[in-house]
């Protein structure tokens, strides 16, 4: 399946020079998003995801698909003050400044094996960090799973070891 055809470029949004990759028309496809969904799900059928993460907001789309598709719990990886129990953080760098995500102190366990999922890779930051996130609470990275890696911000080798995952490469 070419799943190319669900992304629309959007030209200099949110500001000049960027290309937005648009992914709402592969979510309003039916035949696309299950096409994603289960390319994904595909990839890591065998290697005992227990757990899939993702950040709001997208990740929680493709995230709660392929946890339903796998077997698998989800678990939300959140904004700070976003989530009602106990947390642990990981703040990262971005660009133009920092960030951090939360996620419940129980949400994995140590026997735990995740996969962390996002619409796009680009600089690779948002990741790394839902991989510490993981790690913290001492459970496992599967991998990795991305609609779209931007190929040429390099995302993938602040990744390390883990499989890595994507549908769609920008060059």
């Amino acid at each position: 399946m070419e799943l190319e055809q669900y992304i629309r470029d959007i030209p200099d949004f949110p500001k000049e020079g960027i290309v937005f990759k648009d992914i709402t028309p592969l979510l309003a496809s039916p035949e696309g998003f299950r096409g994603a969904i289960d390319t994904i799900a595909a990839a890591y059928a065998d290697a005992g995801v227990t757990k899939v993460m993702g950040a709001e907001a997208r990740g929680f789309i493709f995230g709660g698909a392929l946890a339903y598709k796998l077997g698998a719990g989800f678990v939300p990886a959140r904004k700070p003050g976003k989530l009602p129990w106990n947390t642990t953080s990981h703040t990262y760098e971005l660009e133009y400044g920092t960030d951090s995500l939360e996620v419940h102190t129980d949400a994995f366990i140590a026997d735990d094996v995740v996969l962390i999922v996002d619409d796009v890779l680009a600089t690779g930051g948002t990741a790394a960090a839902k991989a510490s996130l993981v790690e913290k609470i001492g459970a496992k990275v599967a991998g990795f799973a991305f609609l779209i890696e931007l190929d040429f911000l390099g995302g993938r080798e602040k990744l390390g070891e883990p499989k890595i995952v994507s549908l769609i490469h920008v060059s």
